[in-house]
């Protein structure tokens, strides 16, 4: 099969094909060079999808969470797009978990598109490309597009800074009171849901919770928006439909206030900054290939220390900027 260039891609993505959208995504996450012009064609048509982060310890039942949320929304005629974000294996870099087959059941609708990213060593909980892949649903004409960040860890706060609704999920019984604070993340919250809730222990995380709102310490910085924390049951449906609500609610808020201004603009500068760090690792790493090995050799030998050899790796790659300016 012949190569199909990006933006002929992008156009066909634009119409609603999921293979294109599919192959746009692998080459974000390839870092193929010729899709990147591409990406910033895309990138100034979008902007019109809610994008919700949704994150919370390994246990906490992101990923059934995730599913019941998209049915939901599905059946209030969103088209709902999700990038589940996997641990990557240490010996392939692919993904280990595989959210395509624990969201099979979702496989059949065309409404809803489903893509696994593995974090490749990316710290934060997304993986590289993560926003790419939002940026082509969008264009795709995806009303929803959910994250799951990676859930292994404590400090999955960056998806507040790339989502307009960010919702963490804790569960009872995983040895802590609240889940939320124990992963550092409480304080991000725009929703707190505490999942598998027709448990008998479940309210008490429920209160838990509450209370540590109203001690202030999660409340929002501004009055537009009150953090309501909801119980949900992926077995019973329970809760659901009031967590869609405040999904809506929420969207109000980020797309109409100023508030959610801000925080798009915010979201703006994480994202700006992102970029440039990946693409100063890209560059870093190949000078580091050959510049690397022969200072670690002096380095061994004890014949300098490691900020004195480190700086010169550093104005190696600085030295190969100015070369190819």
């Amino acid at each position: 099969m012949s190569y199909i260039p990006s933006d002929i891609l992008a156009e066909r993505a634009a119409r609603g094909e999921l293979q294109a959208v599919g192959r746009l995504i692998s080459r974000a996450e390839a870092g193929v060079p010729e899709v990147r012009t591409t990406l910033a064609a895309i990138y100034r048509r979008t902007g019109a999808a809610h994008v919700i982060g949704i994150t919370g310890v390994a246990g906490s039942g992101k990923s059934t969470l995730v599913a019941g949320l998209a049915l939901r929304l599905r059946q209030v005629g969103d088209k709902v797009g999700i990038v589940a974000i996997d641990p990557s294996s240490p010996y392939s870099g692919g993904s280990i978990l595989g959210d395509r087959i624990r969201m099979s059941e979702l496989a059949a609708d065309p409404g809803i598109f489903i893509r696994s990213m593995a974090t490749r060593g990316a710290l934060g909980g997304m993986a590289r490309a993560t926003l790419e892949a939002v940026d082509i649903l969008d264009l795709a004409g995806f009303d929803a597009i959910i994250i799951e960040t990676v859930g292994v860890g404590q400090d999955e706060v960056e998806i507040a800074r790339a989502s307009h609704t960010t919702i963490v999920v804790s569960a009872p019984g995983l040895g802590d009171g609240i889940q939320a604070i124990k992963a550092g993340t409480l304080e991000i919250a725009d929703i707190h849901v505490v999942s598998k809730c027709d448990r008998s222990d479940a309210n008490r995380t429920l209160m838990d919770l509450k209370q540590m709102l109203m001690l202030g310490h999660a409340a929002a910085a501004s009055t537009d928006w009150q953090v309501p924390v909801i119980g949900v049951s992926a077995y019973s449906g329970e809760g659901i439909d009031a967590l869609v609500t405040a999904i809506t609610r929420h969207r109000a808020v980020a797309f109409r206030s100023a508030a959610g201004q801000t925080r798009r603009l915010a979201i703006a500068d994480f994202r700006l900054r992102k970029t440039a760090e990946n693409l100063l690792a890209e560059r870093f790493a190949a000078v580091a290939a050959e510049g690397a090995p022969p200072l670690a050799r002096r380095l061994a030998d004890r014949d300098a220390g490691p900020y004195t050899l480190a700086r010169e790796l550093v104005a190696n790659l600085l030295a190969w900027e100015s070369k190819h300016e």
